[in-house]
């Protein structure tokens, strides 16, 4: 940890506990993002229900709600541990589904209800990621690690899509479901090679005890934290914006456009959602190999307008192929946009906070459900394009708002947002 590390794009991996860490977040991914996709097309061609998807898409991340309570637990318990029960519990629930759709016993309220149960979980899953690499990873190379950690799910929404949707078509769902467990039991595997957190000194320990309070309290304090830290609320609004505007357009509502907008299958949507995270990975790729340091809060709110501009033309789109390219840019925006966003989060907060900040940043992903659960009656009655214009122009007034209100913590060039690293 304290032995001086090249900066090159690679240099992570030279840390084992990354070296395990990356393959087993990508696995999981990859297994998540198949749930998603199979889940959802069978939700939708099963009921018709439009309502009924954008239900299923906001119960993956119900859980958002208590994600800082797994911050509490991971700043308590360790990080490590509660990655070992989430990969767990996703092994135990891809069997159930599986074991259900042999015995022709699976219906859309059985999917809605484990989907609940996964949500619980789900959202706190990049806190865990995160916190381990902020954890294990030298700050010099926080800002490529967090671009290569992220091309675990963009690029697993890329092989998820494609393999879920191919799966499905050829195996039906319980053969893919049989593979999806298996990638859990793979995941959870390699997770056993992750570090925990450095032993305490003695001292430490008896620092701590001295100064032990309750989990609700140690949630107090750092609501405080984040509170007297302008860049840190800057972030966290925009985080929060992205997710009820912009990203229920690319995630939840795509089989929809798939279906009523493109009038193309599974097959189709596999490829759509493919488009959107193989741009998401190339934008990771760049952060991570490129030499040049970027200004992090300049960089996530740039590439944020970008990204609602192209959900504007994404709305009135309805060549499929320009679609996939508007989605792709999409993708390639949305990668540069969050990855700095959680290099902001992850230096604005000190180690001891560390967890429970990026809990708190889960909560922001409450936007996405919310987003979707809104988007689902407008589509209803004034269309797609017309609901994707509201939702586009309103991130980007939103978006003004925020640089007006924070200007001095993320603006500048010499504020430490924005220090080149």
């Amino acid at each position: 940890m304290n032995a001086p590390v090249a900066r090159t794009g690679l240099a992570p991996f030279r840390i084992r506990s990354f070296r395990f860490q990356w393959p087993s977040d990508l696995i999981a991914s990859w297994a998540l993002e198949m749930e998603t996709l199979i889940l959802g097309w069978y939700v939708l061609t099963e009921t018709g229900s439009v309502s009924l998807l954008v239900l299923f898409g906001a119960l993956q991340y119900l859980g958002s709600l208590v994600a800082p309570v797994f911050g509490v637990a991971g700043d308590r318990i360790g990080h490590r541990t509660l990655l070992f029960a989430s990969r767990a519990l996703y092994t135990c629930l891809a069997t159930l589904i599986m074991v259900l759709s042999f015995t022709g016993n699976l219906t859309p309220l059985i999917v809605l209800i484990i989907s609940s149960i996964a949500g619980m979980v789900r959202p706190s899953d990049l806190v865990m990621r995160n916190a381990l690499i902020a954890q294990t990873v030298p700050p010099a190379q926080l800002m490529g690690a967090l671009g290569i950690s992220r091309t675990t799910s963009d690029s697993a929404r890329i092989a998820g899509a494609l393999a879920g949707a191919g799966s499905v078509a050829a195996l039906g769902i319980g053969w893919t479901y049989a593979m999806v467990a298996s990638l859990y039991v793979v995941s959870f595997a390699l997770s056993l090679g992750v570090a925990g957190r450095p032993p305490r000194t003695p001292e430490q320990r008896e620092a701590t005890r001295r100064t032990q309070v309750t989990p609700w309290k140690d949630l107090v304090q750092a609501f405080v934290y984040m509170w007297d830290r302008p860049a840190l609320l800057g972030a966290m609004f925009l985080a929060f914006l992205v997710n009820a505007l912009a990203y229920p357009f690319v995630l939840g509502l795509l089989p929809y456009v798939a279906k009523n907008i493109y009038g193309i299958g599974q097959i189709g949507l596999g490829y759509l959602v493919a488009s959107f995270s193989l741009g998401g990975t190339i934008g990771s790729i760049l952060l991570t190999v490129i030499r040049i340091p970027v200004r992090a809060s300049r960089t996530m709110i740039v590439s944020s307008a970008i990204w609602f501009v192209l959900l504007l033309a994404f709305s009135w789109v309805t060549n499929i192929w320009l679609g996939v390219l508007t989605l792709f840019l999409s993708g390639l925006a949305q990668s540069i946009s969050l990855t700095p966003l959680a290099a902001v989060m992850l230096r604005g907060a000190g180690d001891e906070y560390r967890g429970r900040i990026m809990g708190m940043r889960m909560l922001a992903i409450w936007g996405l459900p919310g987003g979707l659960l809104i988007a689902g009656p407008l589509i209803g009655s004034i269309g797609f394009a017309m609901t994707g214009t509201i939702y586009a122009l309103a991130g980007l007034a939103l978006m003004l708002f925020m640089v007006l209100r924070w200007y001095a913590a993320l603006w500048p060039a010499d504020a430490p947002s924005n220090i080149r690293a």
